[in-house]
């Protein structure tokens, strides 16, 4: 398995070609490409041309770390025509710039829309249709999240949506601090999805269903907007017991071709302490050490 850090935390203090180094200086041995505005921007359209993407890699060289994986966000299942057949156009782009850095896993969402989710199914499916044949040329893994406020959050729902393209090359990531949304059912999950499983974001977050729905308060009463967190482990309500033992279950930490990717978002004030915090916890946890 291997650890990667997500340099999220650090977009507003480093530029694109310093991540790889601060990334090794934190100890980690792994990077998370995510989203970027001078790389793989959200929703638009790639902004990396050959020569950055080539000294992005170089970078990784230099510094010791190698890319684990690509993480884009594009709109591939937007229930608007005009959004899904951009995304499938940058979706194209995306796949040119992770077979050019040599990477081979891709982790993302399905991106469309709760109150349009059979709308934004069929989108999906139809995007996948187009694309899935050339991330099978180019030997690419797709790992989806099924993220809050997205056209299905349900965990087991996302095992079924992804199980019905019939394909050993997607598969699902689970992101520990989405547990709530997933329908609190880890286990449950764990065992539907099994080895497809195979990248996780580890943060913490509040279980927005406790104290009557008063975990988290948002204005107005009644509104649909979803919350969660991105915090270290240990500080809100994830079972990290059953994290860590369920996957431990599913052979998770001891595969090669696996990825655990800490995501804390919350505490950039603090990110280098919780940097190194987490890729001890990780590593105790999992049983690495």
């Amino acid at each position: 398995m291997k650890i990667a850090l997500d340099p999220t935390p650090f977009h507003h203090d480093y530029s694109l070609l310093e991540f790889p180094q601060k990334v090794r200086d934190l100890g980690y041995d792994h990077l998370q490409l995510t989203p970027h505005k001078d790389f793989i921007p959200f929703y638009r359209h790639p902004k990396a041309d050959d020569d950055l993407v080539d000294a992005f890699a170089a970078a990784c060289t230099k510094a010791g770390v190698s890319i684990a994986s690509v993480l884009p966000v594009l709109r591939w299942s937007s229930p608007v025509e005009a959004e899904r057949l951009a995304a499938v156009k940058q979706w194209k782009r995306v796949i040119e710039i992770t077979s050019r850095l040599g990477v081979e896993l891709i982790n993302t969402e399905f991106s469309g829309r709760p109150e349009l989710s059979e709308e934004s199914e069929r989108a999906f499916y139809w995007s996948m249709e187009e694309l899935l044949p050339l991330f099978e040329r180019e030997g690419i893994r797709v790992l989806i999240d099924p993220h809050p406020d997205d056209f299905v959050e349900d965990g087991l729902e996302a095992v079924r949506v992804i199980r019905g393209l019939n394909s050993k090359l997607v598969g699902m990531a689970f992101v520990a601090c989405h547990t709530f949304h997933y329908g609190d059912q880890s286990d449950a999950i764990f065992e539907a999805a099994g080895q497809s499983i195979g990248l996780v974001h580890i943060a913490d977050t509040y279980d927005h269903h406790r104290s009557h729905g008063l975990r988290y308060i948002t204005n107005p009463p009644g509104n649909p907007a979803r919350v969660h967190q991105h915090l270290p482990i240990g500080r809100a309500d994830v079972d990290w017991d059953q994290f860590f033992g369920g996957l431990g279950g599913l052979g998770f930490w001891d595969r090669d071709d696996t990825v655990a990717v800490s995501s804390v978002f919350a505490e950039d004030e603090n990110a280098d302490e919780v940097s190194r915090y987490q890729l001890a916890e990780i590593k105790r946890r999992a049983g690495l050490v």
